[in-house]
């Protein structure tokens, strides 16, 4: 059910991308944009991307140009529980993190890149939304980069919840957890590294302890500090409206997106492919 690309195969760093932000993280058309210049970037650092999806009734480790394309605002949202369901039904399914996560854990593949990952959603308990991102963290053996928690969510509830489940989280040339768009704000992060080589060492020290995954939080390489009002009142229209669980994220993104006159998306774009760059260069010394 899952096939992996030969150069995937073949390659000695590997740096796993999902397709949830190609097809609903970006307007039309932008998404295959962000996803090739993420591959690009991977390259650049000396490593091989694997970018995942559902395809055709099979897991596609390692898509090529023209796979990406198909990957639209068509494409059903995978997480871990959808990946069989998805294959299965031979429908086209762009994998989130907990998604991309579950196949990089099948495949081999230890290193991640993301915008940022899921978490507990404000206002838990009610409702009792928890992103599976968190669960595929605690089980799969791999570090994920990203620009912190989704800024969305309740951060330092969502940094709680990794603390339980055991998951060290690191900031990249930073004492704070970065918010997604905004490189100040969150609460301060465990431990701090300052290059990917300190960052691949702790890896490998986690894993041989027994341990699975882990958070490296990079800072926006273009910091938003005045876009949480603006989260705010995209989080309250998205309940007026009835939007809830796995269309939360796209509906507030596409409304940050629109009232922020595109900074936000220009910001989303420039942050995915650094943490890319990032994630390849921690696989590239591993």
């Amino acid at each position: 059910m899952i096939r992996v690309s030969e150069e995937v195969r073949e390659a000695r760093a590997v740096v796993g991308l999902e397709t949830t932000l190609i097809a609903h993280g970006f307007p039309p058309g932008e998404g295959i944009a962000v996803g090739i210049e993420s591959e690009e970037r991977v390259r650049a650092a000396g490593a091989v991307p694997a970018t995942i999806g559902v395809l055709d009734g099979e897991i596609r480790v390692g898509l090529t140009s023209e796979e990406l394309e198909r990957f639209d605002a068509r494409a059903r949202k995978v997480g871990p529980r959808d990946l069989a369901i998805c294959a299965a039904q031979r429908a086209l399914g762009a994998t989130t993190v907990g998604g991309t996560l579950a196949v990089c854990r099948a495949a081999g593949i230890r290193f991640m890149g993301t915008g940022g990952i899921g978490g507990v959603h404000r206002g838990f308990p009610h409702p009792p939304d928890v992103s599976a991102d968190l669960g595929e963290l605690a089980r799969t053996q791999a570090l994920v980069v990203s620009a912190g928690i989704k800024s969305l969510l309740d951060v330092p509830a969502t940094l709680e919840a990794l603390e339980t489940l055991g998951v060290p989280v690191l900031g990249f040339r930073t004492d704070r957890l970065p918010l997604f768009y905004s490189a100040s704000g969150g609460p301060p992060v465990p431990a701090r590294v300052e290059t990917a080589d300190e960052a691949a060492r702790i890896a490998r020290a986690h894993w041989e302890l027994g341990g699975n995954g882990m958070l490296l939080a990079q800072a926006p390489p273009t910091s938003l500090d005045d876009v949480e009002p603006l989260i705010e009142e995209a989080l309250a229209d998205a309940e007026r409206r009835g939007v809830s669980g796995q269309a939360v994220t796209p509906f507030v993104l596409g409304f940050l997106h629109e009232r922020s006159g595109g900074r936000t998306l220009t910001v989303n774009r420039e942050l995915v492919v650094a943490n890319a760059g990032l994630a390849a260069e921690v696989a590239a010394v591993d």
